[in-house]
């Protein structure tokens, strides 16, 4: 199946979201548009083709979803996304497959990035609060790409990393 736009899918397709630890250059983002796209055209699930789609937020955060009422994505082929992903790494200049990162929005809503342990302290020192605009790369449907991977912290999961009286 061709490549489709996220628009096309239904909310209950998968995501798989990927966060560059450094925001992508122009050229950066188009390498790695150009490279996905490739992938995609060529995305198979034991020989089916995938109806898939890819959007980039923020210069930062890439979605890939699979619509999996056609043909649904197996781990070998979920295996050859991350591949492909870990080959382009080195060109990206920055790491589109590190875990345990929190990214989350400052005051001058510019994307952030740190530990746990640093988004805790953030909290506490009272420059992360309920209101404060994070990213949740855990989600699994398009749906919630679209309608709660950046929400306020007090609603997410990093609630929990926030002092009692700022949650």
């Amino acid at each position: 199946m061709p490549q489709v736009e996220c628009s096309a899918l239904p909310d209950e397709a998968r995501v798989w979201v990927f966060a560059a630890t450094d925001v992508l250059s122009a050229a950066s983002e188009r390498a790695l548009l150009e490279h996905v796209d490739a992938f995609l055209a060529e995305w198979r699930a034991h020989g089916a083709p995938l109806s898939s789609a890819r959007e980039l937020r923020d210069g930062r955060f890439l979605c890939v979803s699979v619509d999996q009422r056609p043909a649904s994505a197996s781990g070998c082929s979920i295996d050859g996304l991350f591949r492909e992903l870990r080959v382009l790494e080195p060109a990206l200049g920055t790491t589109m497959l590190a875990n345990g990162l929190v990214y989350w929005r400052d005051t001058d809503g510019l994307v952030q990035r740190g530990t746990r342990e640093q988004f805790a302290a953030h909290a506490v020192a009272g420059h992360v609060t309920g209101a404060t605009p994070v990213f949740d790369p855990t989600v699994t449907t398009l749906g919630d790409w679209r309608h709660a991977f950046e929400r306020d912290a007090s609603a997410s999961w990093h609630a929990r990393y926030l002092p009692k009286s700022a949650a």
